[in-house]
């Protein structure tokens, strides 16, 4: 029970990551955009604004898939490990 909560638990971690990772991408990319040549100071200020949306989303959404994917590597040498010396015994 408890390895597929913690498994579980972890996949959803990588996977709501990965979401936060490709709404940041879709804020740089779509909402963003490329800026105007010269724009006015509001469209500079929008423009700047949905940058920096963007740059935290991506950063956040990688932070938290690398750090579910690292704990379930790690959780997953532990159990492996365990269960080796389980075995000796």
């Amino acid at each position: 029970m408890k390895k597929n909560f913690f498994n579980n638990l972890l996949t959803s971690l990588i996977l709501a990551g990965a979401i936060i990772l490709m709404t940041g991408l879709f804020y740089i990319v779509i909402v963003a955009g490329i800026p105007y040549q010269d724009p006015p100071l509001e469209l500079q200020i929008q423009y700047a604004v949905n940058m920096g949306i963007g740059e935290t989303l991506s950063e956040l959404g990688f932070v938290i898939m690398l750090a579910g994917g690292v704990l379930k590597l790690l959780i997953s040498v532990i159990r492996k490990l365990s269960a080796g010396r389980n075995k000796q015994r």
